[in-house]
């Protein structure tokens, strides 16, 4: 019995061991991205073959992070996106994670990439439909664009403040998010890309830790129409 007690202490300290390396990540980024600054650049972009999409943020991705400002990817090979598993998810996933990659094309092959690249590092918190349904829910919950309209930034192709648009996303959601910018054809700065963190559980939004390192904004914005 002696013998046996060591045995069972190592066997215990690899399993704790083994569940702490398994979430190899502090945080989430949730990304959302206007559609009319993805579009007005000049690579331009495509709609998806279910149609031009509403003029709202999309997801681009739901990315675990660390504080260090690092991040894991591409952390099971054998974890494939199969739509299958989330047939259910799927009109939303059109609506609200469009694709925007030219060719036109479906969408599958943009939420395989982002589930196998980041989805799948969090396999300790999310199976697949939990993942793009907490993106989802997350999403949702923010509301960003009605933040803003109701901060009045609009999406009508007006210049804003850095302060005027992160002041109007505070005020409505609750949270400060990190902006990133990129050019329109012109070369103006023009609003992109949002990044929200999320708790590492992956079910509650919180303070960003850390910023990522995104393209930085102009001191005037524009806000395009889509």
């Amino acid at each position: 019995m002696a013998a046996r007690l060591p045995l069972a202490i190592l066997m215990l300290a690899l399993a704790v061991a083994g569940r702490a390396a398994a979430q190899d990540y502090d945080f989430f980024y949730l990304v959302l991205q206007w559609p009319g600054s993805y579009c007005d650049t000049k690579q331009s972009c495509c709609y998806p073959s279910s149609g031009k999409p509403a003029a709202d943020f999309g997801i681009h991705g739901l990315w675990p992070n660390r504080d260090d400002g690092s991040y894991p990817q591409n952390c099971n090979p054998d974890a494939a996106f199969n739509p299958s598993k989330v047939s259910d998810l799927l009109s939303s996933l059109r609506a609200k994670w469009p694709t925007l990659a030219c060719p036109t094309n479906d969408g599958l092959r943009f939420w395989g990439h982002e589930w196998e690249k980041h989805g799948t590092c969090a396999a300790d918190v999310f199976d697949e439909h939990g993942y793009f349904q907490a993106a989802l829910r997350l999403r949702d919950q923010l509301g960003v664009l009605g933040a803003l309209t109701a901060g009045g930034v609009n999406p009508d192709g007006g210049y804003y403040t850095l302060a005027q648009i992160k002041g109007a996303i505070r005020e409505g959601t609750g949270f400060e998010p990190y902006v990133e910018c990129n050019r329109d054809e012109a070369g103006n700065s023009q609003l992109y890309q949002l990044y929200f963190c999320v708790s590492a559980a992956g079910d509650s939004l919180v303070d960003c830790p850390v910023l990522p390192r995104g393209r930085p904004c102009g001191s005037r914005i524009e806000f395009p129409a889509f």
